[in-house]
Parts: structure tokens; sequence; C-alpha cells
């Protein structure tokens, strides 16, 4: 009689083999959320640290504008961002005065470019290639 209360109480004591998994999975699933965390961190800390430039201060500049001209314009950022350049490329895409302007927004060193399109509706503008211009003012 005494050997079988020691084996029960011996496997009252000892954790089954399913609850070591369950436990084994939820600590695997806590140390990946932790790493996860941790590598998100980092990829927000290298974004902090490298200026991320936008062509929508250029396309805001030229949208104050009231006539638009088909051309291909470039420039840099001079002191705000040194190191930076941006070329616009203005055509005009329907006869009722609608241009598209394409932004590339690139660094000096020649990595990859950003690149941006919009449309804008100028009425007031001089005649373009599409309405018979042969060279744009």
């Amino acid at each position: 009689m005494k050997t079988r209360a020691t084996i029960r109480n011996r496997r009252r004591d000892a954790l089954s083999l399913l609850e070591c998994m369950i436990a084994i999975a939820a600590f695997f699933i806590a140390v990946f959320a932790i790493l996860a965390l941790v590598s998100q961190s980092l990829q927000n800390a290298r974004m902090l640290q490298r200026p991320i430039v936008d062509a929508g201060m250029l396309a805001s500049e030229l949208s104050l504008t009231n006539q638009i001209v088909e051309a291909v314009e470039s420039g840099d950022f001079g002191k705000v961002y040194p190191g930076w350049k941006w070329t616009a490329d203005i055509t005009e895409v329907m006869t009722n005065k609608l241009f598209e302007v394409d932004y590339v927004v690139q660094r000096d060193d020649g990595s990859r470019p950003e690149k941006m399109s919009i449309l804008l509706y100028r009425p007031q503008s001089p005649a373009g290639t599409l309405e018979g211009a042969t060279v744009a003012k």
C-alpha cells in the first residue's frame, strides 16, 4: 500500500510532456516577440540617422503657380538637404491644359531614386505641344 501512495505523489509533482511543450512554446513566442520589437526599434533608429527627402515640397511649390510650361527642370536643395538633387519633367497630357509632373529625387552618390508624379490643371498656361506649339516657352 505504501508504494502506491508514493507513486501517486510522484506523478502529481512532475510535469507532463504536454505541459512542457506548452511552456516551451510560450517561451519561444515571447522571445520572438521581443526580437521583433528590438529589430523594429533598430530600423527606426537607422531611419532617424539619415534624412528622408520628399518631392512633396517641390510639388507644393509648383502648385502655387498659375501657369506651367512644358520643360525639364533640375536643381538641388541647397543647405537644407546637402548632397541631394531633383529633376522635374513637365509634360502636357491633355489638350485642356492638364499637366503631368514627374519628380525624381536622388542623392549625389547615385543611390536608389525616389519618384513621384502629380497632375496639375492650369488653364492659364500657354499653348503646349499638344495644341500645336512647336517650342515650349
